[in-house]
């Protein structure tokens, strides 16, 4: 379960995407639905939220998202260039106003030269901007993700101001 201050978030993201008039759609790796999760708890999301992908494979990525496979081969599924794809491929796919996506390594293993344990891409796409972000969290494989999330709302909360 997510803690209560990430579930806090979630609503006020919420309020704020409402009161704009925006829905929006997640993409999912490494925390395998946790964004979408913390975000339908709050009653009355369903006005908000449109779809959520977990999209854990690369093959979903591609299948799902439409990541071309050169992509993912190139620059490996935890990259910017991934999340970017990811974040476009749910805007495209479900007609929401805003997509976030993230992809990473929660750990305990996973990890490669270059790409520890802890490092997340995330994504955030509307029809004329995309933004990545790089992020290394500390922490076991529950931290990795629950920060993951608090870092996706940020990201939405930046980009529709």
């Amino acid at each position: 379960m997510l803690p209560s201050s990430t579930l806090e978030e979630a609503k006020a993201l919420l309020a704020l995407l409402e009161s704009r008039g925006l829905r929006l759609a997640t993409a999912e790796s490494c925390t395998g639905g946790l964004i979408a999760a913390a975000l339908t708890h709050v009653p009355g999301s369903s006005a908000v939220v449109t779809h959520g992908f977990v999209t854990y494979s690369n093959e979903a990525k591609r299948d799902v998202l439409g990541v071309p496979w050169g992509v993912l081969e190139g620059y490996g599924a935890v990259s910017d260039s991934v999340a970017r794809r990811m974040a476009e491929g749910a805007l495209a796919r479900s007609g929401a106003d805003v997509a976030v996506s993230c992809t990473g390594i929660a750990g305990p293993g996973g990890a490669t030269p270059g790409k520890p344990v802890g490092l997340v891409h995330l994504g955030v796409a509307m029809a004329d901007a995309t933004r990545a972000v790089r992020r290394i969290f500390p922490g076991d494989r529950t931290a990795v993700r629950t920060a993951t999330v608090a870092e996706a709302f940020a990201l939405v909360r930046d980009l529709v101001g």
